[in-house]
């Protein structure tokens, strides 16, 4: 999936307060790009959208990184337009389902300016992450075991890839 994003360059004013932008600060508009911003200059600028492999490799890792247990992710291309993959995960209490969801949202905001959206994180049972192209399910045991979400997104027979 691709995405499409422009970028502005703001102008601080004395106050620290960006400044009312002219026309001509407007930069460039571009696919795959995203905003990142410099919080010292006050400039938003572009970074590149990794792959939706890319940002899945990133996602594992940092499931990985954070104790993540059970770790199962399904290929969707060609089966939905909602995404490109889904990742489920296993926490062992709601703290751990709730910070391993927060980093993950920190690290793909810090590290591709992408801004993902969560629901649940709160309650800490069932953490959904839309990143745009991999959705990201982050679960107590008890709580996966009742949704079996593998399940309805598995075709009959088949096997997700474990890590």
């Amino acid at each position: 999936m691709s995405r499409i994003a422009c970028y502005i360059r703001f102008i601080p004013s004395a106050g620290g307060q960006a400044a009312r932008y002219k026309e001509d600060d407007v930069l460039s508009l571009h696919a795959d790009v995203a905003f990142a911003t410099d919080d010292r200059a006050g400039v938003l600028t572009a970074q590149t959208q990794p792959t939706s492999e890319e940002l899945l490799a990133h996602i594992l890792s940092s499931l990985a990184d954070d104790k993540a247990e059970d770790v199962v992710q399904i290929d969707l291309r060609g089966k939905t337009a909602i995404g490109d993959y889904m990742v489920i995960a296993s926490g062992r209490s709601t703290r751990q389902v709730a910070a391993m969801s927060e980093k993950l949202v920190e690290r793909l905001k810090q590290d591709f300016g992408r801004v993902a959206r969560v629901e649940g994180k709160d309650i800490g049972d069932w953490v959904l992450i839309d990143t745009g192209d991999v959705i990201v399910h982050i679960f107590r045991p008890e709580v996966r075991e009742f949704y079996q979400l593998e399940k309805m997104w598995l075709p009959a027979g088949g096997a997700a890839t474990t890590n």
